[in-house]
């Protein structure tokens, strides 16, 4: 782990914010290639992009301080370190969702075909950031006995986020990482496949609510049971929802345009 990539004492760059950046750069490139391939606006899906990722940050950043408010009200101090790193992703995508239902309808965008056209930038682009996630220290795994498991070691980031130190756990980002990257090659493969608008964006709804789903159970860094008695975490049913989503999205799809 290395939370700080250039550190001159005064200032200071993390990591995760340049890893992160580099996968939006990476993912709007994409998404630009692949639109204009599709015959849509290249410039406007960029400019949709930009403004679906200062949501989701957003988006990402408030969910976080929601599911750990507790922590945050008793040390209002550690509120300045959810801007270096942190976040939760669902809370990202929920408001990069509201934002781009909001600007296709004022760009005049088809819908369903922006939506496809963004979606495997989606999982390209946060597998890029999950190595961010790796190098900051933030969204750990549990306790891990197997061969794989991981040991973070960095007092910056203890102190920063409570990263455990010197504890075996579950390399979680790598899992998010590996997960993302095949999901984006079964999306962009349907993509080539040209098939009815709206398919793609269910299917990543689908393929990334399961992997997430399943992966939860894989965290350490907070209390995952939240919901249900404590049966699931904040994540975990916000994931249930987007899988119900995806596959009512593919049912209605196909009563109404044929497979």
């Amino acid at each position: 782990m290395h939370p700080i990539l250039i550190d001159l004492g005064f200032w200071q760059i993390p990591s995760y914010g340049v890893l992160l950046a580099i996968g939006v750069v990476v993912g709007l490139w994409r998404v630009r290639v692949r639109s204009e391939k599709n015959g849509l606006d290249g410039d406007r899906i960029v400019d949709l992009g930009l403004w679906i990722v200062i949501w989701g940050l957003l988006g990402s950043k408030l969910l976080l301080i929601l599911v750990e408010f507790p922590r945050y009200i008793k040390a209002p101090g550690e509120l300045l370190m959810v801007f270096r790193a942190g976040g939760v992703f669902l809370g990202g995508f929920i408001a990069a969702v509201i934002a781009a239902i909001v600007l296709i309808r004022k760009y005049r965008l088809p819908t369903l075909k922006a939506f496809d056209a963004l979606s495997p930038s989606v999982s390209l682009g946060w597998s890029i950031g999950r190595l961010g996630c790796l190098a900051a220290g933030c969204c750990w795994g549990g306790h891990c006995d197997l061969p794989w498991a991981i040991t973070y070691t960095d007092p910056r980031a203890a102190a920063a986020l409570g990263t455990p130190l010197g504890v075996a756990v579950h390399p979680f980002p790598i899992y998010a990482i590996m997960s993302n990257l095949a999901i984006f090659a079964v999306l962009a493969w349907m993509y080539k496949q040209r098939l009815k608008p709206g398919r793609v964006f269910a299917a990543y709804l689908i393929l990334y609510g399961a992997a997430r789903f399943l992966l939860e159970e894989t965290r350490g860094d907070a209390v995952r049971g939240f919901v249900f008695g404590g049966a699931l975490s904040t994540s975990q049913l916000i994931t249930a929802i987007m899988i119900a989503v995806g596959i009512a999205l593919q049912i209605w799809l196909t009563r109404r345009t044929g497979p």
